[in-house]
């Protein structure tokens, strides 16, 4: 994978930043934690510069969220309490849970959105309930793209001061994305387990 993003970035340089960027949004198995470091070791050995490179890279998280957020806007409300009430069953889930979770979302749903675009994996998945939310998108632009340009700037300048040793961060970002990983799984499982209690209420006051 490391061949074909050194490919895109020499063919076409900027715009190869900001369609990985996009992709990788899109399509988590191409990871930011790889193309970051990598763009920006690429600013030592091309003419590429870092101001350039974080500004296409960020735009192109801008355009992959922008495209699972309108994916979020297609599934409406009742689509979702209607699966749900077909199939949550099989999960435990019903119509209240639902509600529950869209009203978390409309309480916490702007530190989840700026702090999720730090976090591997759900930092591309957080645009879709957003938009299932109909979360307002001129705050939702605001903090994809402030979450998102700490996050490639970290990474980018991690890439330039690391050089040809960019690599070394790879295993510290594998380590982040496991117990990042192992926390999801947690809270995933913790809150089942609330609401298998009846009290599952107080998770989302």
């Amino acid at each position: 994978m490391e061949e074909w993003i050194i490919w895109m970035m020499e063919q076409f340089g900027y715009l190869g930043v900001y369609a990985l960027m996009a992709i990788e949004n899109i399509f988590p198995p191409i990871p930011s934690e790889v193309v970051l470091p990598l763009s920006g070791f690429m600013t030592v050995r091309t003419d590429l510069t870092i101001t350039w490179v974080i500004i296409y890279a960020t735009s192109g998280s801008l355009t992959g969220s922008l495209l699972l957020y309108g994916i979020g806007m297609s599934i409406s409300r009742d689509k979702l309490e209607e699966w749900v009430e077909r199939h949550g069953k099989y999960l435990r889930l019903t119509k209240a849970d639902v509600n529950r979770a869209f009203h978390w979302f409309e309480t916490y749903g702007y530190w989840a959105i700026f702090l999720c675009r730090m976090l591997p994996l759900v930092r591309s998945f957080i645009s879709l309930p957003a938009g299932m939310a109909r979360f307002s998108i001129v705050p939702f632009l605001f903090l994809t793209f402030s979450g998102s340009l700490i996050w490639n700037t970290a990474l980018i300048y991690t890439g330039v001061i690391l050089g040809d040793s960019w690599r070394d961060i790879l295993h510290y970002m594998k380590v982040y994305s496991i117990w990042t990983y192992v926390l999801i799984i947690a809270v995933t499982f913790l809150t089942i387990w609330w609401m298998r209690k009846g009290k599952g209420v107080r998770l989302w006051r």
